[in-house]
């Protein structure tokens, strides 16, 4: 793979494999065909995902234990040529092992058959009733409905379901059919596309059915609607992804800030000049923040401006001319459309040419877009920052499903600390505030879904919709020995499902190495784990010693039966031959990882060695990856050696580019048990300034002064119950108070997290409320920790418990650790730099006799 999967991608890898590898065997041992769904939201990389799972199946995979299938063929169906070669160049820039083996099914497709180790890529309009491919189809049974019966053209000796019977025939070809449900486009009646879709799944006449279904959808709902029609298929469980866990990789937009009119009126044209304004905002930022990285190519935001189904020619002059008046330097050849017609435009003597919407994220001359209604299906532009809709409130659909295409961050990440540049802008000028708080809360839902429409707008917990936001600057009345506090305070891990140390140490000192951070990482890694498996070789050598004969022999039984007789068993054993030696090597491989298995067979062969001393380190490693004690061992050592190495490098990072930061990012998050990182500071900051209350109508929100980050007059928003302010208010009363931090609630680098077990053992994080700064008898600067939190929930004991663990490695950080709870019509607190209160939780049996015992005290 060319791309680092996410740890939600490679968690839904690993059970998509596991999914295919019992539908094989379901196949192979009853001829079972089976089905099932990867779900997951618009932006998550769904194709990316299905392009690793294809290249673990041509090619094994030692990252998901995953051996190859030799067998293995992929037919891959969607709705359109556009969408298969969206899909086909996805997939190839993906997976560098697939390049030679995309192949689109063209109408003159002449083979016998489909062959194992490549994908084909085939769509509905190819198979419809005037289509080469289908033409001779033999006729349909009784009670079936008919199959196409034109006559085969000339020169083609079979049509396309020929081919699939002749490829399920062949003993030597598994076929594994992906139903692409997730990019649905527009070019078949649903009527005809059922059709065509039940025909292939189920078989028809003497076409049988496709072994093995793999559906990639937005919503289970829409795979199991295009499924509803399939017979006698065993449905496996759907790999269903979190759409929170998408939102906190950074793939997506964080905010999404929606604009319309406060009093009615016609404000087409304001709102137009103001969306102007703000992708000419959104330049500056993005060449700003290019200088900052020392990136030569920043990224150039797109404006795209979205008409009604038929505009007159008023329309798009009156369009043209209001974007060039507020944007002189726009170039003539910086418009383009993407209109249904697929035609140049000519506007008042401009041509407004027509580009393919899947070529308009690389063209970025392109800067200001006009497109109609959804432009098409499973179309995205990164770089499409800002839209403004003169379309109805009645086609909050048509609104919704194109800003589900502009939601990809343009880095594929998120940027630190900024809101702004993490965030998409939605200009509603004929919308007022009911219709827009209803677009709103479809937003909110992310993937949602009706009859007739999709309305997957992407991401999940964690996302925002703003209304008009304020923006908040650091505040320049916080004093720098303020910030120096915050820059110090520590935030930890939460650690993933399923870690590998091995790979993680090898992939740390890589970049350590690039980085120049630690010289020669790889090489001093490698010895450190040679040692490792050096010691443990002689800690356990009576274990190594049955596994190397274990290695070099293959014991088995042999079977004699006489007619009208007994039946005997007789043991034998016969010497390994270099292939089964090969195969225990990749065995350990799997264990121990590729990269550690070959740097220890150099380790054990010096350099006048022969082929035999070769042979026999590979034996050794196939050995020892055969002992279960050795490998967690030498895991146990990588993991000890990664952590010190991020914790002895943590200031040091702090200087890379933003990108190379990422990398780290992800590599620490590959931990197996919570691991401190550093705090990012925030630059650029947006929050509501009022509340929208259930009828519709709003209210303004009450402010605060000496937050961090604080709006031109000095005040922020806040959006807190009644008790959250009455903590806020009583710190902000306190002598010394110097100034506070709203800790956001999502998985971002500037939000303070703890990490927590809950009662299943998953891993999750705690976020408090509030950071207080005061000053201390001395005049420094201390960081209180104050989470109002409320004892009624599941969550709120394990909370309690992580809040107690991180207390324990981090109090000397922090002046005080508490939680506040309201019980009794009082507010009681837990303070957790105490240690017989952590003590008292680790034995509790609920979070409300905490705060009602004699450990907690008023607040």
């Amino acid at each position: 793979m060319r791309y680092t999967l996410k740890d939600y991608q490679a968690d839904a890898v690993a059970d998509v494999l596991r999914n295919l590898a019992q539908a094989r065997d379901m196949y192979d041992r009853h001829g079972s065909v089976s089905q099932f769904s990867l779900t997951a939201t618009t932006g998550a990389g769904k194709t990316v995902m299905a392009s690793a799972v294809i290249e673990a199946l041509f090619f094994g995979s030692d990252e998901f234990d995953f051996p190859a299938d030799p067998t293995a063929t992929v037919l891959w169906f969607s709705d359109s040529p556009d969408l298969n070669e969206q899909s086909r160049a996805r997939i190839q820039a993906a997976a560098s092992e697939l390049d030679s083996r995309l192949r689109v099914i063209e109408t003159t497709f002449a083979e016998d058959r489909l062959r194992p180790g490549n994908v084909y890529f085939l769509n509905t309009q190819k198979l419809s009733k005037n289509s080469r491919l289908v033409r001779g189809t033999p006729e349909a049974a009784p009670g079936q409905d008919p199959l196409f019966d034109a006559p085969r053209p000339d020169l083609v000796q079979q049509n396309i379901y020929d081919v699939i019977t002749n490829t399920v025939a062949d003993e030597d070809t598994t076929l594994y059919f992906v139903l692409d449900e997730a990019h649905r486009g527009m070019g078949t009646s649903t009527k005809d596309r059922r059709t065509i879709v039940q025909r292939l799944i189920n078989g028809q006449g003497s076409v049988p059915p496709m072994p093995i279904v793999f559906g990639i959808s937005a919503t289970v709902e829409r795979f199991q609607e295009a499924m509803k029609d399939a017979t006698a298929r065993t449905a496996l469980p759907p790999v269903l992804v979190d759409s929170a866990l998408v939102q906190a990789s950074g793939l997506l937009k964080d905010d999404i800030v929606l604009s319309i009119p406060a009093e009615d009126g016609e404000f087409d044209t304001v709102l137009l000049r103001r969306a102007v304004e703000k992708i000419k905002a959104a330049s500056r930022a993005w060449a700003d923040y290019a200088v900052e990285q020392e990136e030569p190519d920043p990224v150039r935001p797109l404006l795209v401006v979205q008409v009604g189904d038929k505009p007159t020619e008023e329309v798009l002059v009156r369009t043209l001319d209001t974007i060039y008046e507020e944007w002189p330097a726009l170039g003539f050849d910086a418009v383009a459309n993407v209109f249904g017609e697929r035609q140049n435009l000519t506007v008042a003597q401009q041509v407004v040419p027509y580009i393919e919407p899947q070529r308009v994220q690389d063209q970025s001359h392109i800067r200001v877009l006009l497109a109609k209604s959804a432009i098409s299906t499973g179309w995205d532009c990164p770089r499409a920052e800002v839209l403004v809709s003169f379309r109805p409130a009645r086609d909050a659909t048509h609104i919704t499903q194109l800003l589900g295409r502009m939601i990809r961050t343009p880095l594929a990440r998120r940027i630190p600390g900024n809101e702004l540049l993490n965030s998409v802008d939605c200009l509603l000028p004929y919308f007022e505030r009911n219709t827009a708080t209803s677009v709103a809360r479809m937003l909110m839902k992310g993937a949602t879904s009706t009859d007739d429409e999709d309305t997957d707008t992407g991401g999940g917990e964690g996302r925002r919709v703003l209304f008009d936001p304020v923006e908040l600057p650091p505040n320049p009345d916080i004093e720098d020995a303020v910030w120096a506090a915050f820059d110090e305070l520590p935030t930890v891990t939460i650690p993933r499902r399923e870690s590998k140390p091995i790979r993680r140490l090898t992939a740390l000192a890589m970049a350590m190495s690039k980085d120049g951070l630690i010289d020669d990482a790889v090489d001093k890694a490698h010895r450190h784990l040679h040692r490792a498996l050096d010691g443990r070789r002689v800690q356990y050598q009576e274990q190594v010693a049955k596994s190397r004969q274990d290695v070099l022999t293959m014991s088995g039984e042999e079977v004699r039966g006489r007619i009208g007789g007994g039946v005997t068993y007789q043991s034998f054993q016969e010497s390994a031959d270099p292939r089964a030696i090969e195969d225990a090597y990749r065995a350990a491989t799997r264990a121990l990882s590729p990269a550690l298995c070959s740097s220890y067979v150099d380790h054990l062969v010096g350099p006048g060695d022969d082929e035999e001393d070769l042979l026999e380190a590979n034996i050794v490693v196939a050995a020892l990856g055969r002992v279960p004690e050795i490998a967690e061992a030498v895991e146990v050592e990588a993991d000890q050696l990664a952590r010190q190495w991020l914790n002895h490098t943590r200031v040091a990072r702090k200087g890379l580019s933003d990108e190379r930061q990422a990398e780290y990012d992800g590599l620490e998050a590959q931990s197996s048990q919570p691991e401190r990182i550093s705090l990012t500071r925030p630059k650029a900051a947006q929050a509501d300034t009022k509340e929208r209350l259930p009828d519709g109508s709003e209210r303004e929100l009450p402010t605060r002064t000496l937050h961090l980050m604080a709006a031109e007059d000095g005040t922020v928003p806040v959006d807190l119950n009644e008790w959250e302010r009455r903590v806020l208010d009583s710190e902000m009363n306190q002598p010394g108070f110097k100034g506070w931090y709203r800790n956001p609630e999502r998985a971002t680098k500037e939000s303070l997290a703890i990490a927590y077990q809950d009662g299943t053992g998953t891993w999750k994080a705690l976020r408090p409320d509030f950071i207080f700064f005061a000053t201390r008898h001395d005049g420094t600067v201390a960081a209180d920790l104050v989470d109002p939190h409320g004892h009624h929930l599941a969550d709120a004991l394990p909370k309690l418990r992580g809040l107690a663990e991180f207390a324990e490695k981090f109090a000397d950080n922090f002046r005080r650790i508490e939680s506040v709870a309201e019980t009794g019509g009082a507010l009681r607190v837990l303070d957790f730099t105490k240690p017989h209160v952590r003590a008292a939780i680790g034995e509790a049996h609920s979070a409300k006799s905490l705060y009602e015992s004699d450990i907690a005290s008023d607040y």
